[in-house]
């Protein structure tokens, strides 16, 4: 097999995402041809880059440190969260004024005609494709070791009415085995008498799953099971498909049943599907200016969670920002370390142009030594980023305007084309603090060096 018929198998097998085949390919070439044409064997310089081990690790710590920050950062998709949370056709309705579902408040009766709007979908049976859903965030004790004081956690609880039609409007799917809960909403505990207080049916979602598991020291809460949030216990009857969302982080049960439990007997908002997202902001155009029951907002649900990433966006200007600022120093540590190299190596750069070598050449020499530092830096970086690959954090969105948000489970998902676009910019910072050292050490003269 060769070269082409490799890189081709990598493409086709999904290892090299299409948009990095053309830099990687450049990169492979250029340092073919600077070996090559340098003809000053590699192991001069590996040996000067031993020799001065010391500066030559810390350099390349200084690229492991940029590299691994890039990769978390991108491994989170902050943003791109927020955004996969929104149907296009979907419209959020809100009471007026709120900015968030936690703070919005429709009375039953004033809005029980937003969902007769003609642009609304209906289902294979005629009804409008609209769910009312009330939204709570619970704090939950969490289980820990008898005896001990518990930690606490603000727990993320939807109020549904009708699971099915939500699940069609939101766009979600359940994992085989599951279902959604019944129309009670509630079943008998197994191996229950038959007068106890029966459990709350819940739909989980993929992270929340994970950390109620977790807490009792296992990967996930399985159907099933039987955890306790507020005055109830619940049981698990399914697990929503919900990886990407902010939906991953919320409990799903009947509305009837978690709005008075946690005291909230008025909708957080109602949710309707329409064609498309042109349908969608002609709606909620109309519903804001022209409803005549409440005061109430509409605007399509991508704006919505949208207006929930500014939160995100502050964060990922303040990591870039950051990451920036370790990028221009590893760029100097490279600088420095060639600088260093070239002032130890002044005789031997006048022997080696004594003995025939031209001026280009001893630029290539000195530039290879800084994409090496660069090369090993970002390989450990990419590494130790890998290693955080599956890691979950809760974080929150958020419009930024007075408090409200989301707690959401975010998973970093370090794959290859984060892992390359990290050593890509490993790469280019060794570059860029390689040539300017390497130009210098090209216009050494050769008597004046070996003074």
């Amino acid at each position: 097999m060769n070269v082409h018929q490799f890189g081709t198998s990598l493409l086709a097998a999904g290892l090299i995402p299409r948009q990095f085949v053309l830099p990687l390919g450049a990169t492979a070439v250029v340092l073919a041809l600077l070996v090559i044409v340098g003809r000053i064997p590699l192991a001069y310089n590996v040996r000067n880059l031993f020799v001065r081990w010391r500066i030559t690790i810390m350099t390349a710590l200084a690229f492991t440190l940029v590299i691994s920050l890039q990769t978390v950062m991108l491994g989170f998709g902050m943003n791109k969260l927020t955004e996969e949370s929104g149907q296009p056709g979907n419209v959020m309705v809100l009471s007026d004024g709120a900015i968030d579902e936690l703070m919005s408040n429709l009375s039953v009766i004033e809005s029980a005609d937003v969902n007769r709007h003609p642009g609304i979908q209906l289902d294979a049976k005629g009804e409008p494709l609209a769910s009312r859903e009330v939204y709570l965030v619970v704090n939950q004790p969490l289980e820990g070791e008898a005896g001990k004081r518990g930690k606490r956690r603000f727990t993320q609880v939807r109020g549904i009415e009708d699971p099915v039609t939500a699940a069609k409007v939101h766009g979600l799917d359940l994992y085989p085995g599951g279902r959604w809960f019944s129309p009670a909403g509630v079943q008998s505990l197994p191996g229950g008498k038959e007068n106890d207080q029966q459990a709350v049916e819940a739909v989980l979602g993929e992270g929340v799953a994970g950390q109620l598991g977790r807490d009792r020291g296992k990967e996930q809460l399985q159907i099933g099971e039987v955890f306790t949030l507020g005055p109830r216990q619940w049981i698990v009857t399914g697990i929503m498909k919900s990886a990407g969302s902010t939906f991953g982080s919320e409990i799903w049960a009947k509305r009837s049943l978690v709005g008075p439990m946690f005291g909230k007997e008025a909708y957080s908002s109602i949710v309707l599907k329409t064609k498309d997202k042109r349908s969608a902001k002609a709606v909620a155009s109309d519903l804001s200016k022209n409803y005549k029951k409440a005061a109430l907002q509409a605007q399509p649900e991508t704006v919505y969670f949208s207006k929930l990433s500014e939160t995100n966006r502050q964060f990922t200007v303040a990591i870039i920002f950051v990451a920036i600022v370790m990028a221009i120093g590893g760029v100097f540590g490279v600088m420095n370390t060639m600088f260093a190299a070239i002032s130890g190596r002044t005789k031997d750069i006048g022997v080696l142009r004594i003995i025939g070598f031209a001026r280009w050449q001893i630029l290539v020499s000195f530039f290879l030594e800084s994409l090496v530092i660069s090369l090993v830096g970002g390989l450990v970086g990419c590494g130790l980023g890998y290693l955080t690959n599956g890691w979950t954090a809760t974080s929150i969105v958020s419009g930024g305007q007075g408090g409200g948000g989301k707690f959401v489970v975010l998973e970093l998902v370090v794959g290859p084309d984060i892992l390359l676009a990290g050593l890509l910019l490993a790469l280019a910072m060794g570059a860029l603090g390689g040539l300017i050292p390497a130009i210098s050490a090209m216009r050494l003269k050769p008597l004046e060096s070996l003074r």
